[in-house]
């Protein structure tokens, strides 16, 4: 029987509902929580905040509060939180997202569908995180510290909610103990790369995306507390507005008038 005095919480990520680091997340938030799980059915790494308007989908449940989706991590998110009861039995009070196999830093975030799972719930009005762990984080210790910051964000919204939900990011390197700085937005650079490949037929095919990565020096980044070997908890904003360049606006309009 649930606790009424125990947030809700709806946890999902892009790994898949099966995902180990999902399943140590998540053993970790009931001890103070009840949780519902509704994540993808397969990996959906890198499929970004895109919702799946043109299929059909199917939802199964797996087990008691665990739900899975053959879609995307957003799909997750708005199914649940638009299915009436069949998912959620109310309003949840903090959307998760993870724990992450793998980090989601820098313009990692543009990418991530674990990110976007987190957006999705702050995009409906409801406090989100998203957690990731480098993969040679100590699995228990990271889905420990992931819980911690979820529930300590939970109680410091509990008085007072903002105008906008608030949308953060975590980061937990290598390791299994490690102090935790608030940041921004670093510069997580990839190797950008096209190669081009022939099948066992002929055929052409490619492959997008280079393996190596580096880290430009930016002050106070998340990529900087990443590689001093700190937790990274970065706030994210859902407005997309750039005043910055209010005045680039007006002399285009200006030039066509």
């Amino acid at each position: 029987m649930s606790d009424a005095t125990r947030p809700l919480i709806l946890l999902s990520n892009d790994d898949g509902y099966a995902a180990p680091n999902l399943i140590a997340l998540r053993d970790q938030l009931t001890r103070d929580a009840d949780v519902v799980v509704c994540a993808p059915e397969v990996n959906q790494s890198a499929t970004s905040h895109s919702l799946s308007l043109h299929r059909p989908l199917r939802l199964r449940r797996h087990a008691p509060d665990v739900f899975a989706i053959d879609g995307t991590p957003a799909d997750c998110i708005y199914i649940a939180l638009h299915a009436g009861t069949r998912v959620l039995p109310r309003r949840p009070d903090l959307v998760v997202s993870g724990m992450n196999h793998g980090l989601n830093l820098g313009v990692d975030a543009f990418y991530s569908g674990t990110v976007a799972a987190a957006r999705e719930g702050a995009l409906r009005g409801i406090p989100s995180i998203a957690i990731s762990a480098d993969v040679k984080a100590q699995r228990d210790a990271a889905a420990a510290v992931g819980a911690r910051l979820a529930l300590a964000m939970h109680r410091a919204l509990r008085e007072v909610r903002p105008v906008r939900a608030p949308l953060l990011n975590v980061n937990i390197p290598p390791g299994d103990a490690w102090p935790i700085r608030s940041t921004s937005m670093g510069a997580r650079l990839y190797s950008e790369e096209v190669i081009f490949r022939q099948d066992p037929r002929g055929r052409e095919y490619l492959w997008i995306g280079g393996a190596e990565v580096r880290h430009d020096q930016v002050p106070g980044s998340d990529t900087e507390a990443y590689d001093e070997g700190h937790v990274s908890v970065t706030p994210l904003t859902l407005d997309l507005t750039a005043p910055q360049h209010a005045s680039l606006i007006n002399e285009i309009i200006a030039s066509i008038a």
